[in-house]
Protein backbone atom coordinates (compact mmCIF):
# COMPACT_ATOMS: atom_id res chain seq x y z
CA UNK A 1 0.00 0.00 0.00
CA UNK A 2 3.10 2.03 0.63
CA UNK A 3 3.85 2.61 -3.21
CA UNK A 4 0.23 2.95 -3.91
CA UNK A 5 0.17 6.13 -1.81
CA UNK A 6 3.43 7.31 -2.43
CA UNK A 7 2.37 7.21 -6.40
CA UNK A 8 -0.94 8.83 -5.56
CA UNK A 9 0.84 11.71 -3.45
CA UNK A 10 3.78 12.18 -6.50
CA UNK A 11 1.03 12.66 -9.22
CA UNK A 12 -1.24 14.74 -6.90
CA UNK A 13 1.93 17.24 -6.40
CA UNK A 14 2.55 16.90 -10.21
CA UNK A 15 -1.13 18.11 -10.82
CA UNK A 16 -1.10 21.14 -8.45
CA UNK A 17 2.19 22.45 -9.53
CA UNK A 18 0.88 22.01 -13.81
CA UNK A 19 -2.23 23.47 -13.02
CA UNK A 20 -1.01 26.32 -10.87
CA UNK A 21 1.70 27.44 -13.44
CA UNK A 22 -1.27 27.10 -16.30
CA UNK A 23 -3.53 28.95 -14.84
CA UNK A 24 -1.32 31.97 -14.53
CA UNK A 25 0.44 31.77 -17.83
CA UNK A 26 -2.13 29.34 -20.12
CA UNK A 27 -5.15 28.69 -19.10
CA UNK A 28 -6.80 27.65 -22.28
CA UNK A 29 -4.14 25.30 -23.48
CA UNK A 30 -5.69 22.35 -23.02
CA UNK A 31 -8.80 22.72 -24.37
CA UNK A 32 -7.48 24.52 -27.48
CA UNK A 33 -5.74 21.64 -27.82
CA UNK A 34 -7.25 18.64 -27.16
CA UNK A 35 -10.30 19.49 -28.58
CA UNK A 36 -8.92 19.17 -31.95
CA UNK A 37 -8.65 15.97 -31.84
CA UNK A 38 -10.76 12.78 -32.94
CA UNK A 39 -11.28 9.76 -34.38
CA UNK A 40 -8.03 7.01 -33.20
CA UNK A 41 -5.78 9.25 -30.91
CA UNK A 42 -2.65 9.10 -29.35
CA UNK A 43 -1.62 11.05 -26.93
CA UNK A 44 2.24 10.82 -25.97
CA UNK A 45 3.68 11.74 -22.72
CA UNK A 46 -0.45 11.81 -21.01
CA UNK A 47 1.23 11.52 -17.08
CA UNK A 48 -1.23 11.86 -14.89
CA UNK A 49 -4.26 11.86 -17.41
CA UNK A 50 -4.74 16.25 -17.44
CA UNK A 51 -5.91 16.47 -20.93
CA UNK A 52 -8.85 13.88 -20.43
CA UNK A 53 -11.88 16.19 -19.85
CA UNK A 54 -11.25 17.68 -23.01
CA UNK A 55 -11.74 14.52 -25.45
CA UNK A 56 -14.75 14.39 -27.34
CA UNK A 57 -16.80 11.25 -27.12
CA UNK A 58 -15.71 10.40 -30.40
CA UNK A 59 -12.14 9.29 -29.93
CA UNK A 60 -10.75 6.75 -29.04
CA UNK A 61 -7.53 7.16 -26.76
CA UNK A 62 -4.43 5.46 -26.49
CA UNK A 63 -1.69 7.19 -23.70
CA UNK A 64 1.61 6.82 -24.18
CA UNK A 65 4.26 7.38 -20.93
CA UNK A 66 7.21 6.63 -19.81
CA UNK A 67 6.00 6.17 -16.11
CA UNK A 68 3.70 3.29 -15.51
CA UNK A 69 2.83 4.64 -12.19
CA UNK A 70 1.19 7.79 -14.24
CA UNK A 71 -0.11 5.88 -17.00
CA UNK A 72 -1.92 3.95 -13.63
CA UNK A 73 -3.39 7.11 -12.52
CA UNK A 74 -4.43 8.07 -16.00
CA UNK A 75 -6.18 5.40 -16.60
CA UNK A 76 -7.70 5.25 -13.11
CA UNK A 77 -8.83 8.88 -13.90
CA UNK A 78 -10.04 7.85 -17.32
CA UNK A 79 -12.68 4.74 -16.23
CA UNK A 80 -13.59 7.70 -13.31
CA UNK A 81 -15.09 9.32 -16.67
CA UNK A 82 -16.14 6.65 -18.62
CA UNK A 83 -13.75 6.66 -21.08
CA UNK A 84 -11.54 3.73 -21.99
CA UNK A 85 -7.76 4.47 -22.34
CA UNK A 86 -5.59 2.14 -23.81
CA UNK A 87 -2.19 2.79 -21.59
CA UNK A 88 1.25 1.92 -23.00
CA UNK A 89 4.70 2.73 -21.73
CA UNK A 90 6.75 3.86 -24.71
CA UNK A 91 9.01 6.47 -25.74
CA UNK A 92 8.44 9.47 -28.19
CA UNK A 93 11.51 8.48 -29.89
CA UNK A 94 10.39 5.39 -30.39
CA UNK A 95 6.92 4.69 -30.68
CA UNK A 96 5.49 1.21 -30.65
CA UNK A 97 2.99 1.56 -33.12
CA UNK A 98 2.36 0.58 -36.71
CA UNK A 99 2.90 3.31 -39.37
CA UNK A 100 0.10 5.47 -39.88
CA UNK A 101 -2.16 4.21 -37.18
CA UNK A 102 -3.61 7.12 -35.93
CA UNK A 103 -5.94 10.48 -37.17
CA UNK A 104 -4.34 12.81 -34.31
CA UNK A 105 -1.64 12.61 -32.30
CA UNK A 106 -1.44 15.03 -28.82
CA UNK A 107 1.40 16.25 -27.16
CA UNK A 108 1.00 18.72 -24.64
CA UNK A 109 4.20 20.41 -22.46
CA UNK A 110 6.96 17.74 -22.98
CA UNK A 111 8.90 18.07 -26.14
CA UNK A 112 10.72 20.33 -23.97
CA UNK A 113 11.91 17.16 -22.28
CA UNK A 114 12.65 14.84 -24.21
CA UNK A 115 16.21 14.37 -25.89
CA UNK A 116 15.68 15.09 -29.16
CA UNK A 117 12.72 17.04 -30.67
CA UNK A 118 13.77 15.82 -34.30
CA UNK A 119 13.37 12.63 -33.75
CA UNK A 120 9.99 12.39 -31.87
CA UNK A 121 8.62 14.82 -34.47
CA UNK A 122 9.74 12.09 -36.97
CA UNK A 123 7.55 9.34 -35.39
CA UNK A 124 4.88 11.32 -34.61
CA UNK A 125 4.45 11.69 -38.51
CA UNK A 126 5.23 7.69 -39.00
CA UNK A 127 2.66 7.14 -36.73
CA UNK A 128 -0.02 9.87 -38.37
CA UNK A 129 -2.36 8.04 -41.14
CA UNK A 130 -2.29 10.66 -44.20
CA UNK A 131 -4.17 13.81 -43.58
CA UNK A 132 -3.57 13.26 -39.68
CA UNK A 133 -3.69 16.10 -36.66
CA UNK A 134 -0.21 16.93 -35.58
CA UNK A 135 -1.47 18.80 -32.03
CA UNK A 136 1.15 20.47 -29.97
CA UNK A 137 1.66 23.07 -26.85
CA UNK A 138 4.73 23.45 -25.30
CA UNK A 139 6.78 26.77 -23.30
CA UNK A 140 9.40 27.55 -26.32
CA UNK A 141 11.70 30.66 -27.01
CA UNK A 142 10.22 33.88 -26.08
CA UNK A 143 9.75 36.63 -28.64
CA UNK A 144 10.29 39.24 -26.49
CA UNK A 145 14.19 39.63 -25.34
CA UNK A 146 14.12 40.08 -22.06
CA UNK A 147 12.12 36.96 -21.47
CA UNK A 148 14.37 34.82 -23.12
CA UNK A 149 17.78 35.98 -21.52
CA UNK A 150 15.52 34.59 -18.60
CA UNK A 151 15.33 31.21 -20.41
CA UNK A 152 18.60 31.03 -20.97
CA UNK A 153 19.29 31.76 -17.28
CA UNK A 154 16.38 28.77 -16.22
CA UNK A 155 18.05 26.70 -18.83
CA UNK A 156 21.71 26.56 -16.83
CA UNK A 157 19.87 25.02 -14.36
CA UNK A 158 17.19 22.92 -15.78
CA UNK A 159 19.13 21.51 -18.31
CA UNK A 160 21.55 19.51 -16.55
CA UNK A 161 18.85 18.63 -13.78
CA UNK A 162 16.05 17.48 -15.56
CA UNK A 163 16.95 17.92 -18.88
CA UNK A 164 13.80 20.69 -19.61
CA UNK A 165 14.50 23.07 -22.37
CA UNK A 166 13.24 26.39 -22.74
CA UNK A 167 14.31 27.81 -25.76
CA UNK A 168 13.08 25.07 -27.93
CA UNK A 169 10.24 25.63 -30.87
CA UNK A 170 8.83 22.57 -32.27
CA UNK A 171 6.96 23.74 -34.77
CA UNK A 172 10.09 25.15 -36.76
CA UNK A 173 11.09 21.81 -36.69
CA UNK A 174 8.40 20.02 -38.16
CA UNK A 175 9.07 17.31 -41.04
CA UNK A 176 8.35 18.27 -44.78
CA UNK A 177 5.31 16.05 -44.02
CA UNK A 178 3.54 18.47 -41.93
CA UNK A 179 1.67 21.89 -42.64
CA UNK A 180 0.36 24.16 -39.95
CA UNK A 181 -2.70 25.00 -40.03
CA UNK A 182 -3.13 27.30 -36.94
CA UNK A 183 -1.18 28.20 -34.40
CA UNK A 184 -1.05 30.83 -31.02
CA UNK A 185 1.30 32.01 -29.24
CA UNK A 186 0.90 33.44 -25.84
CA UNK A 187 3.00 34.78 -22.54
CA UNK A 188 5.31 37.58 -24.56
CA UNK A 189 5.50 34.08 -27.46
CA UNK A 190 6.90 31.53 -24.61
CA UNK A 191 3.77 29.19 -24.97
CA UNK A 192 3.21 28.02 -28.47
CA UNK A 193 -0.16 26.14 -29.25
CA UNK A 194 0.18 24.28 -33.47
CA UNK A 195 -2.21 22.33 -35.26
CA UNK A 196 -0.64 20.68 -38.42
CA UNK A 197 -1.43 18.13 -40.72
CA UNK A 198 0.29 15.59 -42.05
CA UNK A 199 -0.39 15.57 -46.29
CA UNK A 200 -3.25 13.82 -47.75
CA UNK A 201 -3.40 10.65 -49.13
CA UNK A 202 -4.22 11.96 -53.05
CA UNK A 203 -1.24 14.17 -52.34
CA UNK A 204 1.21 11.66 -51.27
CA UNK A 205 0.23 9.37 -53.77
CA UNK A 206 0.37 11.72 -56.93
CA UNK A 207 4.13 12.41 -56.31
Amino acid sequence: MANVTETADSAKRFDQTMLSLERRFFPDAREWVVTRASGDTVEVAIGTGLNLPYYGADVRLTGVDLSPAMLAVAVERAAQRGRKLHAVVGDAAQLPFADASFDSLVCTFALCEVPDVGVALTEFARVLRPGGRLLLADHVVATTAIVRLGQRLLEAITIPASGEHYTRRPAAQLPADFTVVDSHRRTKGAVEYVEARTRPASVIGGQ
